[in-house]
Parts: structure tokens; C-alpha cells; sequence
């Protein structure tokens, strides 16, 4: 299988996300054979629940398409690297590979602060390919900020 990157599904989700007035990061979740089986952007104001986050609803999209609460051997991509929170329901989940855009040295739980995957209490550490698309993601969180100030 040749790999693809599904990083501007990712990207219209984050689009799409900012035009609600969320915070605009987007998530897809792709099977083994490389087909997209779950997309979402964030939704915590829209839902009024701060486990909103795009990644959380993917792989719950994901789960519930697999009937399953594991995921092997599947993929995730995601605009902004992911929180604490996220990096944990990741190790749960047991995504095989993390695609993330933008570094999130405030927030972000993988690379920055909590480096989740880097703990002994870890249940599983996906391989991690940082900065895809890494501009892109980061201008579009840049302008949703600018605009809001």
C-alpha cells in the first residue's frame, strides 16, 4: 500500500470547525486499508462539552463503525497535536500512527507538556509522524486567534 496523507480532510474539518466559531482543529481516522472511516472538528461550544474536541469525536465515530473500542492498526490525523486528554484516549483506542500539523507547545500532550506517550503508564505508543502540514494548520489557528482579539 502506498501511503497518502489524509492531513486536507483534516484541514476542511478544521475549516469547518472555525466557521462555527470552534476552535478550528480537525480530525480523521483511517482504517488499515487507508480508507477514511471517521472525520469531525472540534464541537465544545456547540456542544457545551469540553471533551469536544475532534479527535475525542473521531474515534468515538471510529469505534462505533468497528463496534469496537480498540482500533489496530488504524491511523489518525489531526491538524494540532493533540492535548493530554486526547493523547490518552489515542493510547486506549490503540491507533497504530499519529499524524499531527502544528506543534501546541501550550497545550499540546504529546511532543509539549504531559508527553502522555512518554509515561510507563502508557498502554500503548503509537508511531508519531509530527508536522504535517504543519503551516497550514498553524495559520488557520493564527487567523481564528487574530480575528477574536
Amino acid at each position: 500500500m502506498t501511503f497518502r496523507s489524509h492531513m486536507e480532510t483534516a484541514l476542511a474539518e478544521a475549516r469547518a470547525a472555525a466557521a462555527r466559531g470552534e476552535v478550528p482543529v480537525g480530525a480523521v481516522v483511517v482504517d488499515p486499508a487507508g480508507r477514511e472511516v471517521a472525520r469531525a472538528g472540534n464541537r465544545t461550544r456547540e456542544l457545551s462539552d469540553p471533551t469536544a474536541h475532534a479527535e475525542i469525536l473521531a474515534l468515538r465515530a471510529a469505534c462505533a463503525a468497528a463496534e469496537s473500542e480498540r482500533l489496530p492498526g488504524h491511523a489518525l490525523y489531526v491538524t494540532l497535536e493533540p492535548c493530554a486528554m486526547c493523547a490518552q484516549a489515542i493510547a486506549f483506542s490503540r491507533i497504530a500512527r499519529l499524524y499531527y500539523g502544528a506543534s501546541d507547545p501550550k497545550s499540546g500532550g504529546v511532543a509539549h507538556g504531559a508527553r502522555v506517550f512518554t509515561h510507563p503508564q502508557a498502554h500503548h505508543v503509537p508511531e508519531i509522524y509530527p508536522g504535517i502540514a504543519e503551516e497550514e494548520a498553524a495559520a488557520l489557528l493564527r487567523d481564528f486567534f487574530a480575528a477574536r482579539r
